[in-house]
């Protein structure tokens, strides 16, 4: 298959069968001189695979017995049963705290159904649990019950496969959630959707899980009992998508157009993780979305990436240490033949036990360019910014004044009259009329101009 369809497989492990002997209380499957109870009030689906003989059976108000070919009951006649000494009452565990987000109830598969053998690769927390372009297995004749609640508002997945029927389109997937076994098998406030797609980009597609990352670390926490372990390094790596820090490398990479994620996790497998120097080594590759930082705030958006984790097995001192020469190779490959790959810059973080986390590499592939554009960027975003709030009215400059276009077309304002008495004009003679008469001026007489130019008859009448 291309890189870009690959299907992963993810099983759900617990279910709900009736020969299962974990899901009694007593650990044990019923038989013929017991009781079966199930609670009434608690909604279950069970699969029952064969025959049983009991001496009562308490069944609960919504549920499903699903029978195999040639399963039944049969009531109990008060024969020596070889294999059950004394009777009693047998309760059918709970299976309401059974959550779709708990890593630890999912396991990887083969398309055959196989378990996918253990190798140098691994996941990240979040990638533990289906993410949106995975298909989804319940095992072929059992029953089960999960707890979808979730922070997404719809939980994506490229198909479900329910009693050995695969589920790969969204009419299908319609279908079955109208059947009578669909709520009894899911329940919560989550929402599942079948899509039929896998992932259409080669540089691989990012989980989409993050939402729901503090739910997956609280089950984690939960299967546990305790909160993460104390790493062997003093200051450990924190990788996007998991729960507890790590000693060891990461690497993030950015990459261009050409970039085959597939292609390039089997390069490193088979070129450096299958080295004997580096056997205890672990490796989990994936894109993810790294959210975006512009002086100390948090953007909403976000800038894909891929990331590279390496753990190793030693401990002590020498914890992470063969992660950190595999990182260095890794490195020096993309300082090499990054361009060629599609990878433009990769950036190294390393903890081991002997010293604290830090940035110890970056080689871009094309640094004075990169380092350039950059530069440019960065000067035209910070003058931009003085620009802005110069505009806005948030940063005030005295001695700094744009003015405008259209500002300086305009007439100068005319000054303000010093005083309302006009101003002396030699020309002419500016006297009141009646100020040689020694007389205080009427409030009413009105002042005016002599014209030489007219006689002073005209004036006054």
């Amino acid at each position: 298959l291309p890189a870009a369809t690959a299907a992963v497989y993810k099983q759900w492990i617990p279910n709900t069968n009736f020969e299962t002997a974990s899901n009694w209380d007593k650990g044990r499957v019923p038989c013929a001189s017991d009781v079966v109870h199930f609670e009434k009030d608690k909604v279950v689906s069970v699969f029952v695979r064969s025959p049983h003989t009991l001496m009562d059976m308490y069944l609960p108000l919504n549920g499903e017995l699903v029978l195999a070919a040639g399963a039944g009951f049969t009531a109990f006649d008060g024969s020596w049963d070889p294999g059950c000494d004394s009777g009693g009452t047998v309760k059918f565990a709970d299976a309401e705290h059974r959550e779709w987000f708990d890593p630890t109830l999912w396991q990887d598969v083969l398309p055959s159904g196989e378990l996918k053998p253990s190798g140098p690769l691994f996941s990240v927390d979040e990638e533990r649990v289906p993410c949106r372009y995975d298909d989804v297995v319940f095992q072929p004749e059992t029953s089960f019950r999960v707890n979808i609640d979730s922070s997404q508002p719809v939980i994506h997945l490229r198909s479900i496969s329910v009693m050995g029927q695969e589920l790969n389109t969204p009419a299908s997937w319609a279908g079955y959630l109208g059947g009578p076994s669909a709520p009894l098998q899911f329940h919560g406030n989550g929402t599942l959707q079948v899509t039929g797609t896998g992932c259409p980009d080669k540089s691989g597609c990012a989980c989409g899980n993050a939402l729901d990352g503090p739910r997956i670390c609280a089950a984690l926490n939960r299967a546990s009992g305790r909160q993460c372990p104390e790493p062997a390094c003093q200051s450990p790596l924190q990788p996007l998508g998991h729960c507890c820090g790590v000693c060891g490398a990461a690497i993030n990479l950015d990459f261009t157009p050409d970039f085959d994620l597939q292609k390039y996790r089997d390069r490193l497998v088979q070129e450096l993780l299958s080295q004997p120097k580096y056997a205890g080594v672990q490796m989990a590759i994936s894109k993810v979305h790294k959210a975006q930082t512009f002086l100390g705030v948090l953007s909403r958006s976000s800038t894909p990436l891929i990331q590279i984790v390496l753990i190793d097995d030693r401990a002590g001192v020498q914890a992470g240490t063969a992660a950190e020469q595999l990182a260095a190779d890794i490195m020096e490959n993309i300082a090499q033949h990054g361009e060629a790959l599609g990878i433009s810059s990769g950036r190294m973080e390393v903890a081991t036990g002997s010293t604290a986390s830090g940035q110890v590499g970056s080689h871009p592939v094309s640094r004075i360019t990169a380092g350039t554009v950059m530069g440019l960027l960065f000067s035209l975003l910070f003058l931009g910014g003085i620009l802005f709030l110069y505009r806005k009215g948030k940063l005030r400059l005295p001695a700094l004044r744009l003015s405008q276009p259209w500002e300086r077309m305009e007439d100068p304002p005319c000054p303000a009259p010093a005083s309302d008495k006009g101003f002396d004009n030699p020309m002419f003679s500016v006297e009141p009329l009646g100020a040689d008469l020694g007389e205080e001026t009427p409030k009413d007489l009105q002042v005016f101009y002599l014209n030489p130019l007219y006689d002073a008859s005209e004036t006054e009448t």
